[in-house]
């Protein structure tokens, strides 16, 4: 029976539980706080987190004091004493509005009698300005398009709440270039990581062998994982280059693509390009996972299964493969997450085309976040990309039934 941790024991793991909370959770808790809201830097009104109704003060007496100047300007050249009242009932409305914030400069909060007056106010300037100046349109009024343009100004000083709650998940759920940034995902994670299993498993047992010059192998073996992604990828695209590659020159005289240029323009040529080149850096990260799976295996058991008249093929399956099945889990699981949730080499290989061909969740969330500046709907993009590689962990585990955290 496992006893109770104490008190004393948890205050030994409590630094790495508060390391794990702020480097961990809290930007997790944070992300989920963004998707709730229509958080985008390029709308001023959606440019904060609000849960009620702001004011821009500061802007809002700005822009009344230049429709009541206009307001002023435009009534010198009215000769009708009617239309000139009416011009100064409008200019008066406005100033009296105007005595009320004029004293303050910062966005405030507004209660919901205080936002709906507000509202009106600014609607009933709209009508009556627009009412008043298609009276006059006979008039040479020097400020009669200024005018309109202030109060869709004056409009954006009452901010509403952005608050959305779950409607960015709905609207991720019927987003088509969602579901094809998905399906590019996972069509290069399944290929790639199966290609790179097969390939690190062999790397990894030829390796695990005591021949001659088997150092001078394995450090070799590892210099595209050392790598860095980006470099590894732009080296790729220059092979890649329809121009001067030499592996899009070799592909075309042997007619596999018809125009070395056509190599990263097409949909498929393209994401076989990235899978190449993934499987190229990140094989030897496989290969050394399971390595170390191979090397924990006792030897005596493959002395046994020879004397036992065991083949290879027969010990492979009965030994080396149950054995190995918790560095299976560990390396195939780490490489899943990690092609799944893969930026850089797609970033510089093919910036995510030819048409979106290539683009991933990631490359399409910092599109959303960096390129659109939509913090919002980009965190929903982020937190579904978290359930997928939670699910993936789940699954793996499940179905690989190897208890990576038994103590034995």
């Amino acid at each position: 029976m496992d006893k109770r941790i104490t008190f004393k024991e948890f205050l030994f793991i409590l630094p790495i539980l508060a390391i794990i909370c702020v480097f961990s959770i809290w930007p997790i808790l944070d992300s989920i706080k963004y998707t709730v809201f229509d958080y985008r830097l390029n709308d001023q009104q959606n440019s904060k987190m609000f849960l009620g109704s702001s004011f821009n003060t500061s802007s809002f007496n700005e822009n009344a004091k230049y429709v009541a100047y206009y307001l002023k300007k435009d009534m010198e050249s009215i000769q009708d004493n009617t239309q000139k009242q009416e011009f100064e009932r409008i200019g008066a409305y406005v100033k009296e509005m105007l005595l009320t914030y004029e004293s303050q400069d910062q966005n405030i909060k507004l209660s919901g009698s205080e936002a709906h007056e507000m509202e009106a106010f600014i609607k009933s300037v709209r009508v009556d300005v627009t009412n008043l100046y298609e009276a006059n349109k006979d008039e040479q009024l020097s400020n009669r398009e200024n005018i309109q343009m202030i109060i869709e100004d004056l409009e954006k000083c009452l901010i509403s709440s952005n608050f959305i709650g779950l409607g960015s998940y709905g609207r991720v759920l019927q987003d088509l270039r969602f579901w094809s940034a998905l399906k590019n995902t996972i069509v290069f994670t399944v290929i790639s990581v199966s290609i790179e299993f097969t390939l690190g498993l062999a790397l990894a047992m030829i390796m695990n062998k005591a021949m001659k010059g088997i150092g001078i192998i394995r450090t070799v073996s590892l210099i595209p994982w050392a790598i860095p992604t980006a470099v590894s990828a732009l080296m790729w695209s220059y092979m890649y280059d329809g121009g001067s590659g030499v592996i899009a020159k070799l592909l075309s005289v042997i007619g596999l693509v018809s125009s070395p240029e056509h190599l990263l323009l097409t949909s498929t040529g393209a994401m076989v390009c990235a899978i190449i080149a993934d499987v190229w850096k990140t094989t030897p990260y496989m290969a050394l996972l399971l390595l170390g799976g191979l090397q924990t295996i006792d030897s005596g058991l493959y002395e046994s299964s020879q004397i036992d008249g065991a083949g290879k093929i027969k010990t492979f399956l009965a030994i080396t493969l149950p054995l190995l099945k918790p560095a299976i889990l560990v390396a195939v699981l780490f490489r899943t997450l990690d092609a799944f949730r893969v930026y850089d080499l797609i970033a510089v290989l093919t910036g995510g085309g030819p048409g979106g061909s290539t683009e991933t969740l990631s490359i399409y969330a910092y599109k959303i976040m960096f390129g659109q500046t939509n913090f919002g709907y980009g965190s929903v993009i982020v937190m579904m990309m978290f359930i997928c590689v939670a699910a993936i962990a789940a699954l793996f585990v499940k179905v690989l039934g190897a208890d990576v955290m038994s103590k034995n």
